[in-house]
């Protein structure tokens, strides 16, 4: 899916519309939409105006790839994640050196 079809796929759920919803709206079928939003057709400027008109956007703001509230929400959200398993890590390490510790102490009163 390429990066017009994404955002193209991403109004259209933030919006709660289906696939038939927005092929309705722009007078064609649903496979047309489908090929739009997956990436295999190519959209025209004519098609890209009635898209943009359609999420009250402009044909540059349907075409930019900057940040969103959608992908800078998706963002914090992978850096909490992120720092969550770091910090799952940092705990798997202390508990490794405790079963190498405990390991080695019971190692120790074998031998003695």
């Amino acid at each position: 899916m390429n990066t017009l079809g994404k955002k193209i796929r991403l109004l259209r759920h933030q919006r709660g519309w289906s696939q038939e919803d927005v092929a309705k709206r722009l007078d064609i079928s649903i496979p047309a939409f489908s090929k739009i939003e997956t990436g295999i057709t190519d959209v025209n400027l004519s098609r890209l105006d009635q898209i943009s008109r359609l999420f009250d956007l402009s044909i540059v703001q349907l075409l930019s790839t900057s940040d969103s509230e959608e992908e800078k929400k998706h963002t914090a959200e992978l850096s909490a994640l992120k720092e969550k398993l770091e910090e799952r890590e940092a705990e798997v390490i202390e508990l490794q050196k405790k079963v190498i510790d405990l390991y080695e102490l019971l190692h120790k009163k074998t031998l003695a």
